[in-house]
């Protein structure tokens, strides 16, 4: 049985797939290429929940108690499920993070327990969160609070039945398999998405448990996004010893800006400026100082008398393209590296970075984040890149 069922709807119309892609990589600084992409923008904007919040992506972001939780899961998976490979706590980060947010708005005290209780949606088919089958009480009520059916619960939103009949554990030695525990829960995951002996360090095999927990592609795509991101987030450091000349001007300008806040619209030649009002998804930069992805190259670049325009689209259109058929390897660093919509349609670039070799870039990613290191794939329509210098 999936952990849970039907508990948010999956959006199957054609437009599915690019409200997908404008929540997940979260519009950074767009040009103004329909206002179609922006009113859908919005639309799903208002849809999300907690725990599709679009910000993060770095270990700062989880609190450190859940953090502790999936590390200490990762070190005890061998002895429940010997056979297991690959699990490190990046997978069970993303996981989390999809369902609850890293259990955003709850506090988790030092045993691991959490409160109040993350409880989800009762699953009985009324179509609420998006499930249109009624699942039976198993637990009477002792995880989900209600006898009169099933709710998600924990974290990790397990069904009751699931976490009783297989993947319960008691991580944190109380007597207890509690879904409700950090410990207990991230360990429950681990568990599942192990099976019988996967070798998580297999993509095909990844993508494979990600779809027992729950067959959508939709949601694998999020998840595996979230993975890239918090492994990038574990190597956030780059070599640029063998980096000279104006390219590791504009890198170290780049990376002198890690920590200062994303704001929509901030940034210019000079630095970190206060932004404007307001992303597709509503988020204002009026108030913060900071840069969004295109302010920040305007300045790194402007530390080697290039002057870039201001929208990302834009910057595509100077120095040597280099095309996305041509992959990662073509770029090196200094290089911009742009994402689109529609990769191959550069009036459809919404991002820009720069490379900073081994296949990572300097980003300022979406609001509520902030200046950092991340992989080159952990944003979704790679569209290749420039290079400038």
């Amino acid at each position: 049985m999936r952990l849970h069922t039907l508990r948010r709807p999956r959006r199957r119309a054609k437009w599915a797939v690019l409200i997908t892609l404008v929540l997940f990589t979260a519009v950074c600084c767009a040009s103004p290429f329909t206002t179609t992409l922006n009113a859908l923008a919005a639309l799903a904007a208002s849809r999300s929940t907690t725990g599709n919040d679009p910000g993060g992506g770095t270990i700062a972001d989880i609190p450190p108690r859940m953090l502790q939780a999936y590390q200490k899961a990762t070190a005890l998976i061998g002895h429940d499920v010997p056979g297991c490979k690959g699990l490190d706590w990046p997978v069970l980060a993303g996981i989390a993070k999809t369902e609850s947010n890293h259990a955003a708005g709850h506090s988790i005290a030092a045993n691991g327990d959490i409160t109040p209780r993350i409880l989800g949606v009762l699953l009985n088919g009324s179509g609420a969160g998006g499930n249109t089958t009624a699942v039976a009480d198993s637990d009477h009520g002792r995880w989900d609070g209600t006898a009169q059916g099933e709710r998600a619960v924990g974290p990790f939103q397990f069904l009751p039945s699931t976490w009783d009949d297989s993947a319960g554990r008691d991580a944190n030695g109380d007597g207890v398999k509690d879904p409700h525990n950090a410990d207990d829960a991230a360990l429950g995951a681990a568990v599942y998405l192990c099976g019988n002996g996967r070798d998580l360090s297999e993509p095909p095999q990844l993508r494979s448990a990600i779809l027992q927990y729950n067959q959508s592609g939709a949601y694998a795509d999020e998840v595996l996004g979230w993975i890239r991101q918090y492994r990038a987030a574990t190597k956030a450091s780059v070599d640029l010893s063998h980096v000279t000349g104006t390219a590791r001007t504009v890198l170290d300008a780049a990376l002198a800006q890690r920590g200062v806040p994303y704001s929509w619209g901030g940034g210019a030649v000079s630095g970190p400026t206060t932004g404007s009002c307001c992303s597709p998804s509503g988020k204002s930069g009026a108030s913060i100082t900071g840069f969004d992805c295109s302010g920040l190259t305007l300045y790194a670049y402007a530390k080697v008398g290039v002057r870039l325009p201001r929208l990302a689209s834009d910057q595509a259109g100077v120095g040597r393209r280099i095309p996305a058929a041509q992959g990662q390897s073509a770029l090196a660093p200094g290089d911009l590296v742009f994402y689109a919509y529609a990769p191959g349609r550069d009036a459809t670039i919404y991002h820009v970075g720069i490379y900073a070799g081994n296949g990572q870039m300097v980003n300022a990613p979406r609001p509520r984040a902030a200046v950092r290191l991340d992989a080159v794939d952990a944003m979704s329509g790679f569209a290749g890149g420039a290079r400038l210098l």
